[in-house]
């Protein structure tokens, strides 16, 4: 079996010959073409559209207006509903959980409903001391600061945050040596919202100094259906309920990846000129996309398959599998193998990974209907 890689610019089109057939009567036996050079990675939650002109638009400004979350949306607006009642500024708050859920829209939400700017950086961004110095003390009274990507802050500007998170003031090292000394400038009392990927990488004297510390959770395909008729109504696409429900299955509970896959259905039925987006239509063009039925992309697909032809399921070691992929194999650990193992189609065990029964069953399913 030859699986076909598609890559994007002027670069030649590898292929992967499967040359050790599987003993298991089950395995798929099929060729993955390559996808549309144009959209390599759709189902990449960590990618941010640059096509859209409608993304202010497209997010919700108020809590009222913002799907999904209800537990975290409960708890921010009592902490919303008391600031705004001592007239103080709300507590810290530290978001985390998988990328594409929606945590730099909260904060604007959390802007909008407390009446206030919001400042938005990334911690790569912030490199040196002055970078976070300058954000700060250009702050208001009650401005919201936000952070992507926080547990990436270096060293020092983290030490600088503490007393500004804890007491509302910088502190800075004036001179050098034995003549330098320390100064204090107070700061506006503001809210600091931090988003991470990876809570356990912050350093404890940070993470405690959250007042709220919240975890966004996957989207329900009911959800992201309402997502999606939302978005499609903003960008005046015509779309069925069905259909909307169609794509939410395979948006793989991200609402970044619910919405991009909208936009490249949009575009597949004004080229094929059909009046609405049914749901006929969202399976057919996400068919296209080589977009399944389970939110698994090509190389998703070409991951199991390589796996179950060549090793017989596993155990096989994730160097192994790289090889075999021609995959990077930090690659397929960080971008690839964690929404295959939340939904059950590998197994992680201390021998390797292991395709799971489940996954089998998809792959002989998808070969059927093709």
């Amino acid at each position: 079996m030859a699986i076909k890689r598609g890559t994007t610019g002027t670069k030649n089109i590898q292929s992967v010959k499967k040359t050790t057939p599987s003993s298991n009567p089950r395995q798929p036996s099929r060729t993955l073409e390559s996808p549309p050079n144009h959209q390599e990675r759709l189902l990449d939650p960590t990618t941010k559209d640059s096509d859209d002109s409608n993304g202010q638009n497209i997010r919700p400004h108020r809590l009222k207006d913002y799907i999904g979350q209800e537990t975290l949306k409960s708890v921010l607006k009592i902490g919303i509903k008391a600031a705004l009642g001592r007239k103080d500024p709300l507590d810290h708050l530290l978001l985390y959980g998988p990328p594409g859920l929606g945590k730099t829209t909260m904060s604007l939400i959390l802007a909008e409903e407390m009446g206030v700017n919001c400042k938005i950086t990334a911690a790569p961004a912030l490199e040196r001391p002055r970078d976070i110095t300058g954000i700060l003390v250009n702050l208001k009274p009650g401005d919201v600061l936000f952070i992507d990507e926080i547990h990436r802050l270096n060293r020092l500007t983290e030490e600088l945050l503490y007393p500004a998170m804890e007491d509302y003031r910088l502190d800075i090292t004036i001179g050098k040596g034995q003549a330098s000394r320390t100064r204090s400038i107070p700061l506006p009392k503001f809210t600091l919202v931090g988003a991470t990927t990876k809570v356990g990488s912050l350093t404890s004297p940070l993470r405690d100094r959250f007042g709220l510390i919240e975890r966004l959770r996957f989207y329900e395909p009911e959800e992201l259906a309402l997502i999606i008729e939302r978005t499609a109504k903003i960008l005046e696409v015509a779309i069925t309920q069905p259909g909307a429900m169609e794509i939410a299955r395979r948006s793989r509970g991200t609402p970044r990846i619910a919405n991009r896959l909208l936009r490249r259905v949009r575009d597949y039925q004004v080229v094929h000129k059909h009046q609405s987006i049914t749901e006929e239509v969202a399976a057919e063009s996400l068919d296209f996309y080589q977009v399944d039925p389970r939110g698994l992309d090509w190389t998703d697909r070409m991951i199991l398959e390589t796996m179950i032809n060549n090793f017989n399921g596993g155990p096989v070691g994730l160097e192994s599998i790289a090889a075999s992929t021609g995959e990077d194999a930090k690659t397929i650990e960080d971008v690839y193998e964690p929404y295959l193992l939340q939904i059950g189609f590998l197994h992680r065990t201390h021998r390797g990974r292991m395709v799971t029964e489940m996954a089998r069953e998809h792959l002989l399913e998808a070969d059927l209907n093709e």
